[in-house]
């Protein structure tokens, strides 16, 4: 884009620049509060997540960045979100900090780079209309940011002098090498490429880069005490807002767009109990309950639909609740929902009866399946017995279930993506791992192969699980699960 059309986006206003007005604006302000923050309770849990990263990769530099704003449209952002990886080494949520860096030096020394507010006689305090204190509030200074996280902190105008320090090829004695979690800051990708180059470490190859991210994935695979109890504060404000989604079926199903109205409910108690939605909420009534990640939430909420509700708060830590009920919208379920709902309960349960630890976490998809083919099978809609389908060679019941059972939950929806196959769909069950058991079956509209009254009828049911030392706990149990719960439920938010 030329440097012209860049000005054009600031035609519509004018700053005043006069020196008089700079002088007059920068005065007659009451001091700012010498009196620092109390540590973040997230502070020696991070430091303790720092310190196992620097141990994986000794006499290295790691760079984390936290991301960049990102324009939503012409000069409007969207509401900022860290990467994921810098909120779990650094303890902060929310919104905190867009460009900031968190570097763990080769000694294990942590340093966070940011974008520290600018003094009251700054052009920045009024003019800038990303950093401005007049704009976006009053930003945290260095000492501020220093005594929540108990990291050494520093304008992020040092990073790059910082970043380049030592850096050379591995074969020369004594030089530094860098780690990037690629993906997170294109700028800041860009700026270590050059300093790599310029280095003379000449390697185009991101392996290096990419080892960092996965371990840091795995680093999330078990969850600290801190964590859980995110999770659970997460978990407790998602159940209220399912309650709050009931109570506004009626409005609901008047409505022209009856799922937005849902969706509307549900985000209203994130933003007031959380940081926001974990993820887009799926509230797909009737036949769209059968598109996996319907989130357009455009159609209509009939008396006699089933309801499925995929959402979840995510909490000012950025931790999130993954929770699934499908619901009769009338309160009653008829004997078909019902029949459909109890067979994805039964293969829940089935998954739910395997977990402990040192079971494989594949183990608890495969018992989940094993339900689903049998009542497939017994209802006639399998061309093979349900022994055949659940062969490798088979894999028929999957027309009506194709997604997995399980995931991890944490920090992200889906945690711990970028961790190896053996450290995730491989490995065993440790106590601390959280993730959903989330069987579901799903009978499309024009499905000619099933049974006309099984035709429309999407059923997900979706619990949040943790693995302790002998067993687990689902930690979404306050909400109802069978039928008959379901419908008791319903009926006492609706008095």
């Amino acid at each position: 884009m030329s440097e012209n059309l860049r000005e054009r986006g600031s035609a519509r206003s004018q700053r005043p620049t006069s020196d008089a007005f700079k002088k007059f604006i920068a005065a007659n302000w009451e001091p700012r509060s010498t009196e620092l923050p109390s540590q973040r309770e997230s502070a020696p849990y991070a430091a303790r997540r720092r310190a196992a990263i620097a141990e994986t990769f000794p006499n290295e530099r790691l760079v984390i960045p936290a991301g960049g704003l990102k324009v939503r449209s012409n000069d409007t952002d969207y509401r900022f979100r860290p990467h994921s990886a810098f909120a779990h080494l650094t303890g902060l949520g929310t919104d905190r900090e867009p460009e900031a860096v968190l570097v763990i030096e080769p000694d294990g020394e942590a340093v966070l780079y940011f974008h520290p507010r600018a003094s009251r006689d700054s052009d920045e305090f009024y003019a800038d209309a990303r950093y401005g204190e007049l704009w976006v509030g009053a930003r945290p200074s260095l000492e501020e940011v220093e005594a929540e996280t108990g990291i050494t902190c520093r304008h992020i105008s040092e990073f790059p002098d910082a970043l380049a320090k030592d850096v050379g090829p591995a074969d020369e004695a004594g030089a530094v090498q860098l780690r990037i979690v690629r993906g997170a800051d294109a700028q800041i990708n860009a700026l270590v490429d050059e300093v790599r180059s310029t280095a003379g470490v000449t390697t185009t190859d991101t392996s290096a880069d990419d080892l960092l991210t996965e371990a840091l994935s795995e680093l999330r695979l078990v969850k600290d005490d801190w964590e859980i109890a995110e999770m659970r504060s997460a978990i407790a404000a998602t159940i209220t807002g399912f309650e709050d989604v009931v109570r506004s079926l009626p409005r609901a199903i008047g409505h022209p767009r009856g799922e937005r109205v849902i969706e509307g409910a549900f985000g209203a108690r994130a933003r007031e109990e959380g940081n926001g939605l974990g993820y887009d909420t799926i509230a797909a009534s009737g036949a769209n309950a059968c598109t996996l990640h319907w989130i357009r939430n455009d159609g209509e909420v009939g008396k006699d639909d089933l309801l499925l509700l995929d959402a979840g708060v995510e909490v000012d830590s950025l931790y999130t609740a993954d929770i699934t009920r499908t619901l009769p919208v009338s309160g009653q379920f008829s004997s078909a929902q019902r029949q459909v709902y109890q067979a994805v309960l039964d293969a829940a349960d089935a998954a739910f009866a395997v977990v402990r630890p040192g079971v494989k976490f594949r183990d608890v998809h495969a018992a989940a399946m094993e339900v689903i083919a049998a009542r497939l099978d017994e209802w006639g809609l399998l061309p093979v017995s349900a022994a055949e389908s659940l062969s490798e060679e088979g894999g028929f019941h999957r027309r009506w279930m194709v997604h997995g059972t399980s995931h991890h939950l944490g920090i992200d929806v889906h945690d711990c993506a970028q961790a190896r196959r053996e450290m995730y769909l491989d490995a065993q069950l440790q106590p601390g791992m959280i993730f959903t058991i989330e069987p579901g079956l799903y009978f499309r509209a024009e499905d000619l192969s099933v049974p006309v009254e099984f035709r429309g009828i999407g059923v997900r049911i979706e619990d949040d699980v943790l693995v302790t030392e002998d067993g687990y706990e689902n930690l979404t149990a306050a909400l109802p699960r069978t039928p008959d719960a379901v419908e008791e439920w319903m009926a006492s938010l609706r008095k």
